[in-house]
């Protein structure tokens, strides 16, 4: 301290002093933020079991399904519900100010050495019953594709567009052909959903 004093001298320190005055004299301002997240997307029924046969052509199954046979042939029953999971696959609600897409992709694919084809399609519950909807290219719309291809050949991908101010439930609809070989292994494939406000 005596040599910093040296250092600076009388002026200096009084330099010094003057200035922390002025710093202890300023009058500061606060501003407060409270945060509040909110949740557009909600994951439905995360497990389910479907039925296929060797030489099934342009079969049908459901993600979620109703239980029907061959497990998996039909959508839930509706109407669906968030106390429900097992009543759809994904729900989106938005609110005035914000739109949603959602990323559809296999996270495991099926495999194209024994389904020749595994095409992703997206209903949504229009009131009554499960209507076929479009899927785009882009989050952001783009062009409409007939179908995702579900297969590990491709890691295709498609976006479903949700609208402002709208609360929707959506299933996934999978036209397959599993007609390569007689291979009866049990086969897991993975939905991938990621949402992306807009």
């Amino acid at each position: 301290m005596r040599k910093l004093r040296a250092i600076l001298g009388v002026k200096g320190s009084l330099c010094l002093l003057s200035l922390a005055m002025v710093v202890l004299a300023l009058v500061a301002y606060t501003a407060q933020v409270t945060i509040t997240p909110t949740k557009l997307f909600t994951i439905g029924a995360t497990t389910d079991s479907w039925t296929v046969y060797v030489n099934d052509y342009n079969e049908t199954r459901y993600l979620p399904n109703n239980g029907s046979t061959p497990a998996g042939s039909f959508p839930p029953n509706g109407p669906p519900a968030l106390a429900s999971p097992n009543s759809f696959a994904f729900h989106v609600s938005t609110g005035a100010d914000k739109a949603c897409a959602v990323n559809i992709t296999m996270s495991t694919p099926a495999d194209n050495n024994t389904f020749s084809s595994f095409q992703i399609t997206v209903k949504n519950w229009a009131g009554l019953a499960w209507n076929d909807i479009d899927i785009y290219d882009a989050p952001t719309g783009g062009n409409i594709k007939s179908f995702i291809r579900g297969t590990n050949a491709t890691n295709d991908f498609g976006y479903v567009q949700h609208p402002v101010s709208a609360s929707t439930y959506y299933v996934i609809c999978v036209t397959y052909s599993y007609d390569l070989v007689d291979t009866t292994s049990q086969v897991t494939v993975e939905f991938q959903y990621t949402p992306l406000p807009q």
